[in-house]
């Protein structure tokens, strides 16, 4: 997928979006949207990543990472007016009036922000840290902070770090040796991979939760995502922890694991309209609801595989 040439769909649908003002469109969903154009969720969103190890850093830092996945998944996937209307609308009913969220001072931009937020990440020295998200909010951060190079203050970048550097270690097993991943700067087949084994843990945790399938999906495409942004050091620099959460999921529940209650069947997708309009205005939780379809679809796009498609979309129901 070409995401600069969806971008710039995406903005141009946007724009009419907020001339729709004049064919009687409710002002509050053109508000909606023209926040939604002018990257205010990602800046929302990166100023969240940087206060949250001031506040409960690993449920605040989902939160962040959730804004930031929010507005690509709606532009990289082109989603209809209607359907990012009503996303915009339940961040603006939950966490951007909240104190995570506030602006910080404005200062001078960093300007070697990705490689202080790199070398954060790679500290990690291959242990598996919180179902990875010390990669997967690295690489929202990075992205936030290219996409809007005015956000990356010294102050946000530490905050950022200090994120990072939170995150704890977590069933750091010894990965398999049989387990050996794609470079994860060969996106299709890494891409392949992780779909792959989100779908079987998908079967393997029935009963148990999709935590481990979804995590599966954002930790993996963080890799890929870093990778191909150009970053492959700091992706290659988790390839051990990934290995490790791998290894952890192909032994599926463990003693002790909490059983949680699956999903209802549906045929809604969180590419539907419908699917956001069902939502109740307090259902954001963490912000799953955000992070696992944008690295689905992402991962999907890079993916190009029909096959894999339809076997995880067979199934996808249990995990959206």
């Amino acid at each position: 997928m070409d995401n600069a040439v969806n971008r710039r769909a995406f903005t141009v649908a946007s724009t009419s979006f907020v001339g729709g003002m004049l064919l009687g469109r409710p002002a509050a969903a053109v508000e909606q949207q023209h926040r939604l154009n002018e990257l205010n969720l990602v800046r929302l969103g990166v100023n969240a990543l940087a206060r949250a190890p001031q506040m409960s850093y690993f449920a605040d830092g989902h939160r962040g990472a959730a804004l930031i996945s929010a507005h690509m998944m709606c532009a990289n996937n082109q989603f209809e007016d209607a359907a990012v209307s009503r996303i915009s609308e339940l961040f603006h009913l939950n966490w951007a009036s909240s104190r995570l969220c506030q602006p910080f001072p404005e200062g001078d931009p960093v300007s070697d922000a990705a490689q202080r937020v790199g070398l954060a990440l790679a500290d990690g020295k291959g242990i598996l840290r919180e179902v990875g998200h010390d990669a997967i909010f690295a690489m929202h951060a990075i992205k936030a902070f290219r996409m809007l190079p005015e956000t990356a203050t010294a102050e946000r970048v530490d905050g950022v770090c200090n994120l990072i550097r939170a995150i704890k270690p977590w069933r750091d097993v010894e990965p398999d040796e049989d387990i050996q991943p794609p470079e994860f700067s060969d996106e299709v087949a890494a891409s392949r991979f992780v779909l792959k084994e989100a779908s079987d843990a998908i079967d393997r945790f029935v009963g148990f939760g999709q935590g481990f399938a979804g995590h599966m999906l954002t930790f993996g495409q963080s890799l890929v995502e870093l990778a191909a942004m150009g970053d492959v050091e700091w992706a290659e620099s988790c390839r051990t922890a990934f290995r490790k959460y791998v290894t952890v999921t192909r032994k599926g529940p463990q003693d002790g694991d909490r059983r949680i209650k699956d999903h209802q069947f549906s045929k809604l997708r969180p590419d539907d309209v419908e699917y956001w309009q069902k939502r109740g205005n307090k259902t954001l939780g963490l912000g799953h609801v955000f992070k696992y379809p944008y690295a689905y679809f992402d991962l999907l796009a890079r993916a190009n595989d029909p096959e894999l498609q339809q076997e995880f979309d067979s199934k996808a129901w249990q995990l959206f």
